[in-house]
């Protein structure tokens, strides 16, 4: 290569400074008529004393002086700041001293206590198995055995029995509700075992979640048995969980699945008005008219009252882990269901 040809080289560099080599030799052939290998050209390019250079730009305004590339800014955000289904600054302040208490003695936990609830909500959100967690959360062994440890101690449940006062007070409501609405819901089991039975009236096999709510919606108590186990049977423990926590409940309306003598009998025991209203409103006549009775007129009476119960059901179906029953113990459903409708308040109180 000649004088002019280099000379040519070096004009064709300075025109365009990223120009890759391939690029520089098709432009010389273009400008010169000399066809050069690109690995010759490139030695050529070295022996004329041309590196490429990686330049140092810099940040316009009040960042001026810090070089792009990959620095502290770039490296992954934390979790909570990754998942839509993850606690914000604000909701984690409010509910901190459960999971992390101030003071708290012995070792420091090893792993961030926020990063631990974000993976749990996690699970529940989506229904992933404990093992797919995604690595950007601590290791699915221990975030399992700090939610083990925070289910038996009842986190969840003391979790959204504060945000449910806190709910109620936006509404112009008193802390503890004095009428509720009852009613199960029946979902499959996975083959992972546990105790499991036929629901004949919905046709399932699996298990059945029987639910106290307010007449909001919010949850009262809850327990997970299995599906052959009739709504009238589970009333006694189910409301006696409601009024452990709430015993100004006085009035409790139910469908006419949980009518009969064990219903009478826990009211008399209790004092408590359970009002069992049909899912029609047509009139009974005959022995169907003592066990119902005449039906309410909506919008005041229990048909009005019981479809916030149902709706709350509903709600839960966002989270995946709750469309099936994926644990051998029912006591872990329970806890995804405490989990679940406190997530739900959360987004009401802060978003």
């Amino acid at each position: 290569m000649g004088p002019a040809e280099q000379q040519a080289l070096c004009e064709i560099i300075a025109e365009d400074r990223h120009a890759t080599v391939r690029q520089i030799t098709a432009r010389l052939a273009e400008r010169t008529g000399v066809k050069v290998h690109p690995l010759t050209l490139g030695k050529i390019i070295k022996r004329l004393g041309i590196r490429r250079v990686h330049q140092t730009r810099h940040l316009p305004g009040p960042a001026a002086g810090s070089r792009y590339g990959y620095t502290e800014r770039h490296r992954n955000a934390p979790t909570h700041a990754r998942y839509a289904s993850s606690v914000t600054d604000a909701e984690w302040a409010e509910v901190c001293d459960l999971f992390d208490p101030p003071g708290r003695g012995g070792r420091p936990p090893r792993h961030d206590r926020r990063a631990m609830l974000d993976a749990c909500l996690y699970v529940v959100r989506t229904g992933c198995a404990w093992r797919m967690l995604p690595t950007d959360f601590p290791y699915w062994d221990n975030v399992y055995k700090t939610f083990r440890r925070w289910q038996s101690a009842r986190l969840f449940e003391q979790m959204h029995d504060r945000l449910l006062v806190y709910w109620r007070a936006q509404m112009d409501r008193q802390a503890s509700p004095t009428r509720a609405v009852i009613d199960s819901q029946s979902s499959r089991h996975s083959p992972q075992g546990g105790e499991a039975g036929f629901d004949a009236n919905k046709k399932i096999k699996g298990r059945k979640r029987h639910m106290v709510t307010d007449t909001l919606g919010l949850v009262l108590a809850v327990s997970v048995s299995a599906a052959c186990v009739s709504d009238r049977n589970a009333l006694a423990s189910t409301m006696d969980a409601a009024l452990a926590k709430h015993p100004q409940i006085t009035s409790l309306y139910a469908d006419g699945g949980y009518a009969g003598q064990i219903a009478d009998a826990w009211s008399s025991a209790h004092a408590v008005v359970v009002s069992i209203t049909p899912s029609t409103a047509r009139a009974w006549t005959g022995p169907q008219a003592e066990l119902f009775g005449a039906p309410p007129t909506p919008p005041g009476g229990g048909l009005y009252k019981r479809w916030v119960v149902e709706r709350t059901h509903a709600w839960q179906e966002r989270f995946r882990r709750l469309i099936m029953h994926h644990d051998r113990l029912p006591e872990i459903g329970e806890a995804w269901v405490w989990l679940a409708n406190a997530r739900l308040l959360l987004n009401r109180l802060f978003r």
